[in-house]
This record gives structure tokens, C-alpha cells and sequence, in this order.
């Protein structure tokens, strides 16, 4: 998408690997004309250290890739989602939640429930707080997503990438049946990542969001989030994934993949890139 201002969002709570190498590399190449900017999201305060962000910038500026001056953090951004839940609380749209995950698990393992289904979070919540007064307390704030849907009828975005080309659309149903009440935000964090990726990437006006296909699962979270705030809808282009040996997703637990492993041992930024697919 020549021209399109797109983004790469890591979090600094370890060391890239190839595959944050090539959605970087991704991100850069589909900027082509236009403008990848980067964000650095941060709010899980607990597990992100600064010498983790420093080597991230370091291995990007390595790679080739540039971006503004500018660098965004989240952790920099906390009012602007807390405002934006207060203005889906005042819509009616949120609850708190005082379910622990033993409590979901419990939930969902009665007889009556039958097999749990799974989302993009994980296990579909059961809607055990749905209808909770807003001062009642909890340990996080649910979407309403039955409530919410009443208000946008259906929620639709067009895929660019390879395994989901094409135009989508997202009835109630799906909505409540394959994705729940999702979590907005957490007592420990003020924010989640769904709510704090729409309102970034609409303040950083990204018209194309370009990401690992283990994501396309959460988009129409954040179509519905958008349609909920009156934010733009940008296109989405969800990219292969870089998988190990064993063909499973690269993870930063994978130390032996890490690009400042490949640099020690005497790699080149090119080698990188013809490892993870770019000539």
C-alpha cells in the first residue's frame, strides 16, 4: 500500500527475534512512499525494562529502518484511555468484573456450559458480572458486547494479506458467541491491549495496520472499539508468521533466534533479511 502510514509496535519486555525482524522489515517496505512510525507499548510496567527498548532501537537502526524523531509510549498515553473507556461507560457499554481466571475456569467447566469456545483472549467469558452496577468493584471492566453491538449492527474491515484477503463483516452473534465480553481494562494496568492499540493508532492517524497474522483473530475487536469511539477504520494487511524447526511461532523465550545473537556471531543486516524472506 504505497503511501500508507503504518506502524511497529513492540513491547520491551525482551529481545527481537526474526520474527519481529520481518514485521518491522514488513511495516517498513508496505510504508514505501509514506511513513512507518513507532510506538513502544509499555503499559504491562511490571515486565518492560528500558535496556529492553534500548536494544529494540538499537537492532531496528541496525536493520536499516528509520522513523520519525518522535517515538510513542504508552506508558505516556494512560489519560487518553482512561478517556476513552469513561466515554464507553457513560454509553452504557461497560460493567466490572470481579472474576479471578480459577473463577472463569469454574464457570465454564459446569455441566450445563458444555465445551468452552475460544477466543482471541482465550476461553469466552461466561458473563458472570454482566449487569453489575459500575460502583461495585472489580478487578477489571468488561465490554458489553451484546449492548455494544445493538449500537453498530455489524462490524467490518478489508484484509490485504495473504491467508485473509478480501472484505469481512461481523454480525451480533459472532460477536458474542466466538468473542465475549472482552476485558477493556485491568485495575493493575488502567488499559488493555485492545483499547490502547484503537486509540493509539487513530491519535497516530495509521491508515494501514500491518501485523502478524496471529492477530487477524482480534481485528474485529478493534473495528467495533473504533465504531463505538467514531475512529477511523484503517486497512489491515496480517503478514505470515516466522515459525521455528518445529513450526511452531518464534517467541522472546527464543533466545537462540534473537537478532543480537545473530549480530555477535558475526551476521549481517542483509543476512537477516534473507533469513526471514526479504532479498
Amino acid at each position: 500500500m504505497a503511501g500508507a502510514v503504518t506502524r511497529f509496535a513492540p513491547s520491551p519486555t525482551g529481545a527481537l527475534h526474526l520474527g519481529h525482524a520481518f514485521a518491522a522489515l514488513t511495516a517498513f517496505d508496505r510504508a514505501r512512499g509514506g511513513q512507518m512510525l513507532l510506538r513502544i507499548e509499555d503499559i504491562d510496567r511490571a515486565r518492560c525494562r528500558p535496556q529492553y527498548e534500548a536494544a529494540i532501537l538499537d537492532d531496528l537502526r541496525w536493520l536499516g529502518i528509520t522513523w520519525p524523531a518522535l517515538v510513542l509510549r504508552q506508558s505516556t498515553r494512560l489519560p487518553a484511555y482512561a478517556s476513552a473507556l469513561n466515554r464507553l461507560t457513560a454509553m452504557g457499554l461497560t460493567y466490572p468484573c470481579a472474576c479471578t481466571r480459577t473463577d472463569i475456569r469454574a464457570a465454564l467447566a459446569a455441566p450445563q456450559e458444555g465445551a468452552p469456545a475460544t477466543g482471541p483472549d482465550g476461553p469466552i467469558y461466561p458473563g458472570t458480572c454482566r449487569g453489575r452496577g459500575p460502583d461495585t468493584g472489580g478487578s477489571a471492566i468488561r465490554l458489553d458486547m451484546a449492548a455494544a453491538m445493538r449500537r453498530v449492527g455489524e462490524v467490518s474491515f478489508t484484509e490485504t494479506g495473504p491467508d485473509h484477503a478480501g472484505a469481512h463483516r461481523f454480525d451480533a452473534d459472532f460477536m458474542a458467541t466466538r468473542i465475549g465480553d472482552i476485558v477493556l481494562a485491568r485495575r493493575d494496568i488502567g488499559t488493555s491491549y485492545h483499547l490502547a492499540v484503537v486509540v493509539d493508532d487513530a491519535w497516530q492517524g495509521i491508515t494501514e495496520i500491518t501485523r502478524g497474522a496471529d492477530l487477524f483473530a482480534a481485528t474485529p475487536i478493534h473495528v467495533l472499539l473504533q465504531r463505538l469511539l467514531a475512529l477511523p477504520t484503517p486497512a489491515y494487511h496480517h503478514h505470515r508468521l516466522i515459525r521455528d524447526d518445529a513450526g511452531q511461532r518464534l517467541a522472546k523465550r527464543d533466545d537462540a533466534r534473537a537478532l543480537a545473537r545473530y549480530r555477535a556471531e558475526g551476521a549481517t543486516a542483509q543476512d537477516i533479511r534473507r533469513m526471514v524472506g526479504f532479498a
